[in-house]
């Protein structure tokens, strides 16, 4: 009788480990679930914007994204296109470098920047001396939505973003701060693209989906670790 109960309390316990472990297990498929991220770091995940191939100008080596100038440029576009999406990635600029990661982007008239909104890419500390404009420095909505500070690495050193689109609610993030949110269409953004250059291109911000873009502004810059996963 003693050998039964002691076999009957192994059991309820076995089967109360189990339950235990049941939540834990689910919660961990859901959470593999939420971070199958996409790697975006081979050439054959992007092309030139209205082209058919990478631009000469761009060179890709062990998944870090040269904009070196030299020859015929251009800027990437994803090889797929997004509605709603996490980008991670990573950048470094050159000193007085300029560049942008567009989303959105569509392939009609006109360059990527008359359909996509824009995270800022910058050498803050040459352009807050030359042309200062919260509106224009790195981690903004280009031209549209300041950053919340300047957290920007010094040139040559790499910074972390997390660019999050989810349906028409935006957030950029930079090296682990939230820099700007906005929601697309909104009353707020309508007025906020109203008052800039953007005003003059009706297709600007207007798509629902549409490809991911690295812009060549004419300077040097770098990116690497580029992920993407579907919130769709």
């Amino acid at each position: 009788m003693q050998n039964f109960i002691r076999y009957s309390l192994s059991l309820s316990l076995l089967a109360l480990a189990a339950c235990n472990t049941g939540p834990d297990l689910a919660q961990q498929s859901s959470e593999s679930a939420a971070t199958a991220w996409t790697d975006l770091s081979q050439q054959s995940s992007w092309r030139g914007y209205k082209a058919k191939f990478v631009p000469e100008a761009w060179v890709i080596e062990d998944g870090v994204f040269h904009l070196t100038g030299q020859g015929t440029g251009g800027d990437l576009i994803s090889s797929e296109t997004y509605e709603s999406f996490e980008l991670r990635l990573q950048w470094k600029i050159s000193p007085k470098g300029n560049s942008g990661i567009m989303f959105h982007v569509e392939e009609g008239e006109g360059p990527s920047y008359f359909t996509g909104p824009e995270m800022q890419v910058l050498d803050n500390a040459w352009f807050d001396e030359a042309e200062p404009n919260p509106k224009t420095s790195a981690g903004a909505n280009y031209a549209l939505h300041g950053p919340a500070e300047d957290n920007t690495r010094p040139v040559g050193q790499w910074n972390d973003v997390l660019l999050i689109v989810n349906g028409n609610n935006v957030q950029h993030w930079m090296n682990d701060k939230l820099q700007c949110s906005y929601e697309l269409h909104s009353d707020s953004w309508k007025a906020a693209v109203a008052g800039s250059k953007f005003k003059q291109w009706p297709t600007y911000g207007m798509a629902k989906s549409g490809h991911i873009a690295l812009q060549d502004h004419g300077n040097q810059v770098w990116y690497r670790s580029i992920e993407v996963r579907r919130l769709d």
